[in-house]
């Protein structure tokens, strides 16, 4: 068949796996898609947050938010991963595709009840409409790719049990239901261990960091958001309290200083095998959840000094502090430790975030924190600079940990 034939006949192209080495491999307009359809998940999750936070029911809502980003993560986790090795944009895929997306759709659709009743009945349907498409194409991947049959196969036996479990989670008493998530999640996440045990997928490096790259982005969007609405407020407002603008520029500091640090190390260097992959994409959760925290704790400052709140300074500092430390935290770990750095980088990031857990107590956290962080950002340019003019061949380079 041609291959003018083949582009209006593209439900008869052939699964098979990506070259792991492939150039230019590139997120795809279907990848992006896909994307854009979670952020309507995230801004949901982070929407309740806020408000729980702000109505001082901080230790429910919290709780509530890490389940349900849970199943956002690790849906789009499943479809990413499987979307680097097998990627045939055909008819059925799109198909399998759309399904996932129609599931964290309805996943949004139930993050009020989630909150508010404690209700998880949509989330679950919607995880699980999700997690059936998934299924769906690694079957296909198992009939068209012998080679991978195996992991395969291994994938699909796996999330229709974990899946059945999460069903039945829906029927338990609400004190041992919190319990039992912890432990459903953990099997959850085993899935992918046990599966490429019999053999690796042929994802790509790059496309995964870029894939991650662009996720962050979105949920660094949510902050964006939040910094917007300050300064709309304010200059909405004739008499604006000064914390506003205080809001507004320190969320802005925080957002441009994230972004900086979590692009400044390519992470395709030591994404070399699944001993490396696994502990990089799993502490993405942390990544991903503390970064669309953030925007939810910007939103509680200005409910703050809007006087639309009525939790103590403390409390509404540490809606920001604490998810930055997280991320910087987590960053560390993730991005700076596996390229070797410097001893100076090695104590740079987590002391910075120690700091800013202190700047929970000042009087302008957000700002004092945005200040932080951006001087962070500015101390490791310096640092990066020195080294590269005493090692301009980059004889450093970052291997595996």
């Amino acid at each position: 068949m041609s291959e003018h034939a083949q582009l209006f006949r593209p439900w008869r192209r052939t699964l098979t796996a990506r070259d792991p080495d492939e150039p230019h491999r590139a997120a795809t307009p279907l990848e992006l898609l896909f994307d854009l359809c979670f952020v309507v998940a995230v801004a949901q999750v982070a929407a309740q947050l806020h408000h729980a936070v702000s109505e001082d029911h901080a230790s429910t809502g919290v709780l509530s938010y890490f389940a349900v980003f849970f199943a956002i993560w690790w849906a789009w986790m499943g479809f990413t991963w499987f979307a680097s090795a097998y990627d045939i944009d055909d008819v059925p895929y799109r198909l399998a595709t759309f399904a996932q997306i129609a599931g964290v759709l309805i996943l949004a659709s139930g993050v009020a009840r989630a909150f508010e009743d404690h209700d998880f009945t949509l989330p679950v349907v919607g995880y699980t409409v999700m997690r059936l498409g998934l299924v769906s194409l690694w079957l296909r991947a198992a009939r068209a790719h012998p080679d991978g049959r195996t992991t395969a196969l291994r994938y699909v036996v796996g999330l229709i049990v974990i899946q059945g479990a999460w069903i039945g989670w829906l029927f338990l008493p609400d004190g041992i239901r919190m319990p039992m998530f912890a432990l459903l999640a953990v099997v959850d996440v085993a899935v992918p261990v046990w599966a490429e045990a019999a053999g690796r997928t042929p994802w790509h490096p790059e496309h995964i960091a870029e894939r991650f790259g662009l996720f962050t982005l979105i949920v660094l969007g949510e902050s964006v958001l939040a910094a917007t609405t300050a300064v709309q407020q304010a200059l909405d407002t004739r008499q604006a309290p000064i914390g506003l603008y205080t809001v507004a520029a320190g969320g802005l500091l925080i957002v441009l200083a994230l972004w900086w640090l979590y692009f400044a190390k390519p992470a395709a260097l030591f994404l070399t095998s699944d001993r490396a992959a696994f502990p990089w994409g799993y502490g993405h959760y942390l990544i991903f959840g503390s970064a669309a925290a953030v925007g939810a704790g910007l939103a509680v400052n200005v409910d703050h000094v809007t006087h639309h709140t009525k939790i103590t300074d403390t409390a509404a500092g540490a809606a920001v502090t604490v998810p930055v430390a997280v991320f910087l935290l987590v960053l560390y770990l993730l991005h700076i430790r596996p390229h070797h750095a410097l001893a100076a980088h090695a104590l740079l990031m987590p002391g910075t975030a120690v700091v800013v857990l202190a700047l929970t107590f000042t009087a302008a956290p957000v700002l004092a924190t945005g200040l932080a962080v951006a001087g962070l950002a500015a101390v490791s340019v310096v640092l990066a600079e020195r080294r590269e003019r005493r090692d301009p061949l980059g004889s450093g380079a970052a291997t595996a940990p």
